[in-house]
């Protein structure tokens, strides 16, 4: 597993040295040698390398990577530029945005574009046996990404929260800095996202909210390939 390097080594290094990581740390290593897992080693960390502690401005909260070939690459809802077919969630995630802000639908899923701005895309669970969700749940990795969580709670300076379906709102109580906008939904699978994800207007409530307080906003528009 790529190690973290940037500002947030400071934050959340120390949970690097703590036994359940160890443990999660040989457990994951055994599984790749053993097993196709996803997103590839190199990748379980992209959230971090893209989208520096300093620069958060939106924690968008996922939950386990894609598990089919090719899409998973650590950052959540993402996949991979050349992946032709855009994951149902997705896919809905481009219809609000689309709603909400006229965002065009693009031919592809890659987000790279948002963490580069400053929307870490994180999921609680950072790997995942190839064609078996949930598979790497309550090993370890919930530890970790609460530490993260914990760390984006702890920043003096306004961030937005997107929090969407039970398991992502089951983090509320973590998050206590009146600075903070937190927005909730349904989550955007076909299952629930005709339950009021559809025209919950996350985006431009997030921009609205980065603006009034002088942050640059984000521009959600993900180009074609």
């Amino acid at each position: 597993m790529g190690m973290i390097q940037n500002d947030w080594l400071q934050a959340i290094g120390g949970e690097f040295k703590k036994p359940y990581y160890k443990e999660l740390y040989s457990f994951v290593k055994q599984e790749y040698s053993t097993h196709v897992i996803y997103p590839p080693a190199d990748d379980i960390f992209n959230a971090f390398h893209f989208t520096p502690l300093s620069e958060v401005k939106v924690l968008l909260l996922g939950q386990d990577p894609y598990h089919n070939e090719h899409q998973a690459h650590g950052l959540s809802f993402s996949v991979l530029p050349d992946q032709k077919d855009i994951p149902p969630s997705l896919q809905n995630i481009y219809k609000e945005l689309h709603d909400d802000l006229g965002c065009y639908i693009p031919n592809n899923g890659y987000l790279k574009k948002w963490a580069d701005q400053g929307v870490l895309l994180l999921n609680t669970v950072l790997t995942v046996r190839a064609h078996q969700a949930n598979s790497h749940q309550q090993k370890g990795w919930e530890y970790f990404t609460d530490a993260v969580i914990q760390a984006v709670n702890a920043q003096d300076r306004p961030v937005v929260y997107l929090l969407w379906g039970r398991p992502a709102q089951n983090k509320i109580p973590m998050l206590t800095n009146s600075k903070h906008l937190i927005l909730k939904a349904p989550h955007p699978s076909p299952l629930s996202a005709y339950r009021g994800f559809f025209g919950c207007k996350h985006f431009s409530q997030a921009n609205a909210f980065l603006q009034k307080n002088g942050i640059e906003p984000i521009d959600w528009q993900i180009e074609d390939v």
